[in-house]
């Protein structure tokens, strides 16, 4: 029997550490923007309802309770513009064990195609592997021909390179998907995190005609609310396929934690904290992207989400080093395919404190 690691590729972040290390041994210690991970405090609101929560002995569901569905359902409406019955919502453990496990929970089979960006999050590759899958990153889903792809990922905004994604070309994929019975599955986990331009939902209207066949999207609090730590995410859209991920899912025991979920429903009722944590953002990216365009960089895409997509020409693992050097840790581009080799990945979620400390060493 062979070992299922043995078919997925090395742990990118593993190849940082050196690296991390160099900048680690900066006077003013390291300015770490790589991974991306939120610093700020969880809100109060989210504290007090997982503490009220605390005392939950009993199993959870795993659809989750109706007022978790409701609230993110009331979220979908008020602040995208997507309409959804509360039950073809499923919460998830965080947004990443979904995008890992879709094609498997799908009944993607080996010798199936799973589609993603050229650019992507390296979990969608993973997940078709953990499948038997073929994975297939391609930004032209004409090039795939007739042969079967049962998948289809898109993600907007963008990890890495925050590009969004406008509804004409959504609609495109949503129309050639419908045509050859695929599903596509939009990773929506920074929609919340427009700056130059507005994210829209694969679920909203004006992409999917009204209809949610075939469709699903997939949302995280890790970055809106600072939920990386609670694991608190969820799934909705064709009310068909949330169905059968909510069977299988009931057989395999994954539920998201009673106290997580009352967490996660008052997040998803809240939208003050979301625009205080959204200010942070937007003044942490203001002042770093015109200290790295003073240094030398070129910001490319980067309308929305957490990241600046950053190059100065250079190899990205020269100019990992480069940085490290100054003690600032970010990711090279060719995490998400080799398309990435000239880029490099920046986060704004480090601290104020950090970031004035990379925006002045940048200078």
């Amino acid at each position: 029997m062979s070992a299922p690691s043995r078919a997925l590729p090395d742990f990118p972040w593993d190849r940082l550490a050196p690296y991390k290390r160099t900048a680690q041994a900066h006077p003013d210690g390291i300015v770490d923007l790589s991974v991306g991970t939120p610093v700020d405090p969880v809100p109060t609101v989210v504290r007090e309802a997982l503490a009220a929560a605390s005392d939950s002995p009993g199993y959870p569901t795993t659809h989750g309770t109706a007022e978790l569905r409701e609230a993110a359902a009331g979220w979908l409406r008020r602040r995208l513009g997507v309409h959804v019955d509360p039950a073809a919502v499923l919460p998830t453990i965080g947004s990443k064990e979904l995008v890992a496990w879709l094609p498997t929970l799908l009944g993607v089979r080996p010798g199936d195609r799973v589609a993603f960006p050229e650019l992507a999050y390296p979990t969608y590759d993973v997940g078709a592997r953990l499948a038997g899958a073929t994975p297939v990153a391609t930004d032209g889903l004409l090039a795939l021909g007739p042969e079967r792809v049962p998948l289809v990922w898109v993600n907007s905004p963008s990890n890495p390179t925050g590009r969004v994604l406008p509804p004409e070309h959504l609609r495109k994929v949503v129309a050639w998907a419908r045509e050859r019975g695929a599903v596509v599955a939009s990773d929506e986990c920074y929609i919340e995190l427009g700056w130059e331009e507005r994210p829209i939902s694969i679920l909203h209207p004006d992409v999917c005609g009204g209809s949610h066949e075939g469709l699903l999207a997939v949302h995280s609090l890790s970055k809106r609310s600072n939920l990386a730590g609670y694991r608190a995410g969820f799934v909705t859209g064709d009310p068909r396929l949330v169905r059968e991920l909510l069977e299988v899912r009931k057989h395999a025991g994954m539920m998201v934690p009673a106290p997580v979920q009352a967490a996660m429903t008052a997040a998803l009722r809240d939208d003050a904290h979301l625009e205080e944590q959204r200010a942070r953002y937007a003044a942490r990216r203001a002042r770093l992207r015109p200290a790295l365009e003073r240094a030398g960089w070129r910001i490319e895409h980067s309308e929305a989400g957490l990241y600046l997509w950053a190059t100065n020409g250079a190899d990205c693992w020269e100019q990992v080093r480069d940085l490290a050097e100054k003690g600032i840790l970010v990711a090279p581009g060719d995490f998400y395919g080799p398309a990435g080799r000239k880029h490099v990945r920046i986060a704004v979620t480090a601290t104020d404190e950090r970031i004035d400390a990379a925006v002045s060493r940048l200078q």
